[in-house]
């Protein structure tokens, strides 16, 4: 009876310190930053309540033609951790947390992955260098995702010990949802028929989409959305569409609108809608985070290239 008075007793203090400091079992939040919007949200599925993330580059931004701010260093000197995508996409945030002091705390969150060049992906003859010719976009295939998680669970784990547990559970739930997601992407695409698989884009931000998935892309503009299209990269688009070697055109989310406008207007092809690249929507847009960035998409290209044109 004494050792159980005991336990009783040392509950009730218990109860009375949490309910003065807060939630006694939720673990002390560290701050991390990630440099865009789609990788800010898979740092947040991975890390849950035990850290705060901060991303530089927000909802329908443009990371091609983003300048850093002085606030940007400041979070970086409160950070523990600093998620950047790496392959040229982000790398002058690499050159601040250097600058800083805070290179030890840099996490290249596409640490492994196969990298695309110019070469593999030069359909449109009117490409443009992005660190040396690599193609940064690799979360348009859910397999280099799921290496982007394996990264970031490792970092994490690194960097909180404690949380461990919670890290290793909330990585693998979410690679079973982005497995479920890249096995609904290629049994969509393979319902399309062949001659229906060639489409235009706004920026060409979708090759590792087309090496995964069997669609092929076609861009006035190369991989940086700052980069101007030339007149003869425009014309040979055009060309292309008025003998109706693609499907539809489609807009994104981070460009300007008036470009895919005109190449329409000249060609008649059909506009498909809007798919979202390389920054997810506000939340209360259609792409929110990662998984509905890519369900929506799909959904886009789906419902325009199933339809009998």
């Amino acid at each position: 009876m004494f050792f159980l008075r005991i336990r009783r007793a040392l509950a009730c203090l218990f109860v009375l310190a949490c309910s003065f400091s807060g939630p006694c079992a939720r673990a002390a939040e560290f701050e991390v930053v990630a440099s865009f919007s789609i990788l800010g949200d898979l740092v947040r599925e991975v890390g849950g309540e035990r850290i705060v993330v901060h991303t530089l580059i927000g909802a329908d931004a443009d990371a091609h033609s983003y300048e850093a701010r002085p606030s940007d260093a400041r979070q970086l000197g409160r950070a523990r951790l600093v998620f950047v995508n790496g392959l040229g996409f982000d790398d002058w945030l690499a050159r601040l947390a250097r600058s800083s002091g805070r290179a030890s705390a840099l996490v290249v969150a596409s640490q492994g992955i196969h990298p695309l060049t110019m070469d593999e992906n030069d359909e449109s003859g009117d490409h443009h260098n992005h660190d040396e010719g690599i193609d940064p976009h690799a979360w348009h295939d859910v397999n280099n995702v799921l290496r982007y998680v394996d990264n970031i669970e490792a970092a994490l784990v690194a960097a909180d010990p404690p949380g461990a547990a919670d890290y290793h559970a909330r990585a693998e739930a979410y690679r079973a949802q982005l497995r479920q997601l890249d096995a609904d992407i290629r049994a969509t695409i393979a319902r399309l028929p062949p001659t229906r698989r060639r489409i235009v884009s706004s920026h060409d931000a979708f090759a590792y989409f087309s090496r995964a998935y069997g669609l092929v892309f076609l861009a006035p503009t190369g991989v940086a959305t700052d980069a101007e299209p030339s007149a003869k990269g425009v014309a040979s688009l055009i060309a292309q569409l008025r003998e109706k070697k693609a499907a539809a055109l489609f807009v994104e989310n981070i460009t300007d609108p008036r470009m895919m406008e005109l190449i329409r207007h000249e060609s008649g092809a059909v506009m498909g809608g809007t798919l979202y690249s390389d920054a997810l929507s506000a939340p209360d847009g259609p792409a929110p985070s990662y998984l509905e960035l890519m369900r929506h998409n799909l959904a886009t290209l789906a419902a325009a290239l199933e339809a009998d044109r």
